[in-house]
Parts: structure tokens; sequence; C-alpha cells
């Protein structure tokens, strides 16, 4: 999910964008920026060989793509269509204006998906940062919305059982591609959704969630968000609280996502996690320095830790100079050096479909992943690589996190107790049964007071006055 300015998108050639065409042997891409010409090199003859099949022309990108998304799900890591069920329909999908069966505007919907030959689907939870939160502990209805959102999100799955199959684990994603299912798994966008509370995060678990976005674009009891560097914060990383989130969320086998955190926090969470970690949507910063991306020295970490970065499709993140001029070539620029850097065993899709107003001019909605597939293709990419980059990168990286997990676990390690050192706790009344002496001490001493009880005074009646308001405890 991105705020951004308003862009006009540029369009690019109709043969550019089909994933029907019949392309020559030698495939002539020319980027609009660059006007380079680009010649698919030939790599290893099995990588268009399949058992029981047929040889087809390497340079025949359209069959190669659907032979390799016949074989491998193509997984979408960040999608938001759950937020927009919440803010355009308030969460009511049985009404009868709902129908995702037919095309909607925006990015998504399930033709669309089906067109995209879309094998999965990690659907965003998403709730804005709350600016009365400036605290961590203030209240707000964050919790609440999140929780709603899961519901929705659950519902609307559960909604066409013909289309989706809901996953928690890796292997149901596997079992549902063979079924001819999309697989649909949740993951929460946005450590402030869950009130600063690290009990919340075993709650998300036990509902399905699979990943937590470490922050959005706002700080947290946890961490640093790059929104806040971006507007001129110091860059503190991650808190010492942090450190708690990082090891339960290890100890679960959750993945963790350090899409929209700051650099800092980025090293911070790498230096001392015990799993993978994943980036959900993010670009690479050396091809475009915009924060929200990930710089070299990152990338390197995740190939050292076995995590995966997915490639987003944000204008403003993949061009920040000419955001309106961004077209599908530039995400194949963006993958292409997330691949060079981390390696193609540690890349993946993660697009922000129907959470970004502007997408790459060739990209604009779920039905074009085969164009960028054919245009990796092109570049030079193996069918092999694109097994990785599609699905395999990231269902293997999710099995490591939820064994490491078993594994934190099979040795002793019970849930994390750890709260916010600013959290503030509510007291109760002077006579309450308490089970400690001390308690009972400390609660005449600070003057606890009584309960109001209907104002029930001494002379067995209702009264007016109250001893101590409920708000005060």
């Amino acid at each position: 999910m991105t705020d951004l300015v308003a862009d006009t998108p540029l369009s690019i050639p109709d043969e550019l964008a089909s994933n029907s065409r019949q392309r020559d042997d030698t495939a002539l891409i020319v980027h609009p920026q660059r006007l380079a010409v680009l010649f698919a090199p030939f790599t290893a003859v099995a990588s268009w060989l399949i058992p029981g099949e047929a040889p087809i022309n390497p340079g025949d990108y359209a069959l190669r793509t659907r032979r390799v998304l016949k074989s491998t799900p193509l997984i979408d890591g960040h999608n938001d269509l759950p937020w927009l069920l919440r803010i355009e329909l308030q969460n009511r999908i049985y009404d009868g204006r709902f129908d995702p069966t037919q095309r909607l505007l925006g990015h998504t919907d399930i033709n669309r998906m089906k067109q995209g030959l879309m094998g999965g689907q990690f659907w965003s939870v998403h709730v804005h940062c709350d600016k009365a939160q400036k605290h961590f502990d203030d209240p707000s209805w964050l919790v609440r919305d999140t929780l709603e959102q899961i519901d929705v999100a659950k519902r609307f799955i559960a909604e066409y059982p013909d289309v989706f199959t809901y996953c928690t684990t890796p292997s149901c994603v596997r079992t549902a591609f063979k079924s001819g299912k999309i697989s649909s798994m949740l993951g929460i966008e946005g450590g402030h959704q869950l009130g600063g509370s690290i009990a919340s995060i075993r709650q998300a678990y036990d509902l399905g969630v699979r990943y937590i976005t470490t922050t959005h674009n706002c700080d947290n009891a946890w961490a640093t968000s790059a929104s806040t560097v971006a507007a001129g914060g110091e860059d503190e990383g991650l808190t010492v609280f942090g450190a708690a989130y990082v090891r339960e969320m290890n100890r679960l086998g959750m993945m963790l996502d350090l899409s929209h955190v700051s650099h800092q926090t980025m090293r911070d969470v790498l230096s001392i996690t015990q799993a993978p970690i994943i980036f959900s949507h993010s670009g690479a910063f050396a091809v475009t320095p915009h924060l929200r991306n990930v710089p070299d020295d990152v990338l390197r970490s995740v190939r050292r830790n076995g995590g995966i970065v997915m490639a987003v499709f944000v204008n403003r993140f993949l061009n920040m100079k000419e955001p309106s001029a961004v077209t599908i070539h530039d995400v194949v620029d963006h993958i292409w050096h997330l691949a060079d850097v981390a390696g193609w065993e540690h890349v993946g899709l993660g697009s922000d479909f129907s959470g970004t107003p502007h997408t790459p001019a060739g990209l604009e909605d779920v039905s074009k992943f085969p164009d960028l597939i054919e245009l990796l293709m092109a570049r030079g990419a193996t069918d092999d690589q694109i097994r990785l980059l599609v699905g395999d990168n990231l269902l293997r990286v999710w099995a490591d996190i939820q064994r490491r997990g078993e594994e934190i676990q099979a040795e002793g390690s019970r849930p994390v107790e750890d709260e916010w050192e600013g959290r503030k706790w509510h007291t109760h009344y002077r006579s309450s049964p308490y089970m400690y002496r001390s308690t009972r001490e400390r609660a005449i001493r600070e003057g606890w007071g009584e309960p109001n009880q209907f104002n029930v005074g001494k002379t067995g009646k209702h009264e007016q006055k109250i001893v101590k308001t409920d708000e005060d405890i």
C-alpha cells in the first residue's frame, strides 16, 4: 500500500504489452528511455526441453512463459484489494454490489488474475498509520480495523472456492496449484496495526496471517520507518523492544517483512534474526535511490541470510525523477539488479497492485504478469531462473522460516513476554482480591479508590456521591 501524488502513465506500443504475439528467434526490445537493443542469448538447451513435451523455439517467449507458469505457481507477494473492500464497501461483500468475476476498475479481479496466469496471492491487510497514536500506546481503532480486514479477506476468499484456496503453509500452495486454484494468503502491512503488542502477533498468526511488514509509513514501538528518514528524521533503526519482536517472529515461524522500514532497521534486523527475512514489495536502491528500496549491502546480506526481495511495481520507487515515464522495462531493470547482487535465488514479485495509484505502462494490472516474464526472458533469463523468481524462491524461504520456527520451539523457547517500555498499565480498586500483599499495600499507598457499584452508600440507599469513577482506573 502506497500513498503517492498523481502522475500520468506513459503508454507503450501494444505489441510490447501483448503476451500472445509470436516473436522471432532474436527478440528486439526497445527501451523507451535507453533505446537499447537487447538480444536474448541462447542458454542451456535443457531450459526449453521438458520431458514429455516437444522442444520449443527459445525465442518464443510467450510459449516458454506459459510452460513455466504451468509447472510453477506465480505468486505475488503484495496486493491491497482487502483494503479497498474496507474503504469502498465497509466490508460488505454479500449485498450484490461486489462481483469480482466481472471487470472492476483498478488493478484486480478474478478474470484478470486468470489472464495473468497467477498461481498465488498474498493479500495485504492494511490500515493507515493512526496520527493519534503518537506514543505507540495511545488508544486507536487500528487493531479493530485490522481484525475486520482479516475477516473480510478470509470471507472473500471463501466466497469463491472454485477460484481460491486459503493457505497458511507453503505445502498448501503447491497442492492448490496442482488442483488449478489460486492460493490466497494474508500479510499485515504495518506493525502499528498490532498496537505495539507481541501478544497480538501471536493472535494474528493463529488467525492465519503469515507475514508482518515491520513498519508502514510511520515509526512504531519496534522500529524506524523509511518515511521518517525521508522526512528528515533520524534513522534510529530497530528499538530494544524491536529485538524482542524479531525473536518472537522467528519463534513463531512467521515471515518478517522489511519493506517500508529504514535502511538501518534493515541492517539491524539482519544482524540478529535467526531466520530468513522477506521484502514483500521493494526495489533496488542502486537503480533508483528511493528510501523504500534496498541498498546493495543489504542485498548481499539477504543473500547470506537466505531471504528474498520481491520486486515492486510502484512508479515512484522505480524512477523518482520521472515517475510518469515509468514502463514495464523499469521493473525488469530493478529485477535484474536485485538478481545480479542478491542472486536469482533471492528475488520474487511483489506488485503492490490495488494499493498504488500508478503502475508502469505495460504492467497496468494483474493480467500483465506474463508480459513481464517474457521481457525478462528476452533480457536473457533462463526458464529455471524464472521459476525461482515467480514462486519457487518464496515457497523455499517460507518453508525455511517455518522450519526454523519449529526448531526454535523444539529447543524449549517460550512465547516472548517483553513489552514496550513506555506502556502504561491500568490499576484497579483498593479492595480488589489481589494475590499478593505488596499489591494491596501499593493500592492503599497510591489511593486506588473503591468501585462505584451503583452509588450504594453506607445507608443502603443509592447516593449521588461517587468514590472513584471507572475512567480513573
